[in-house]
């Protein structure tokens, strides 16, 4: 065994499906069932005429087992197509967190500091507490939360990634 077929991948993949009842709960099981890992899910109606939709999976493990994942994936019945757009070149790639921050004084201009620089926006706000919201890739989002966790950090909640292929080509 050569290390690359140890090396853990993390995989972003795009999954284009029938969009009817119970097609998410095979894709999960199909995840499930074997043990494989899902870090970020995320789906959506892309073509409501053709009753299309799109799930985004970004998802971790060795080569070998992102390429069975890919093959599984291509098996059930309702997916049409399968991705893996870290693998078909550079994908754009983005994540919406909305963040809860309490502090007043210091730590307050402090965490408005802060999200200027990662051009974070308030959606929200009283006396003692902001809510800003904050886009980009997952590791810019860790970074943010973790700055914000000693000025008083409340509650995060995040959408998981979506993304798209440059290019003109559809999925």
């Amino acid at each position: 065994m050569t290390p690359q077929d140890t090396q853990i991948v993390t995989r972003t993949i795009a999954v284009l499906v029938d969009n009817e009842p119970g097609v998410l709960a095979r894709v999960i099981g199909l995840f499930s069932g074997r043990g494989y890992n899902i870090e970020s899910l995320t789906v959506t109606e892309v073509e409501a005429s053709a009753h299309l939709s799109r799930i985004t999976i970004v998802t971790s493990g060795t080569v070998q087992i992102i390429t069975q994942i890919k093959a599984q994936l291509a098996r059930l019945v309702p997916v049409r197509k399968v991705s893996d757009l870290s693998e078909e070149g550079q994908a754009v790639e983005r994540e919406l967190a909305l963040v809860k921050v309490a502090g007043t004084g210091d730590k307050r201009v402090e965490a408005l500091r802060i999200a200027d620089i990662f051009r974070a926006s308030v959606v929200d706000s009283s006396h003692d507490h902001f809510v800003f919201e904050v886009t980009g890739k997952s590791d810019k989002l860790d970074v943010f939360v973790d700055l914000m966790q000693p000025l008083g950090l409340i509650d995060v909640s995040r959408t998981g990634v979506v993304a798209i292929s440059r290019g003109a080509k559809p999925l």
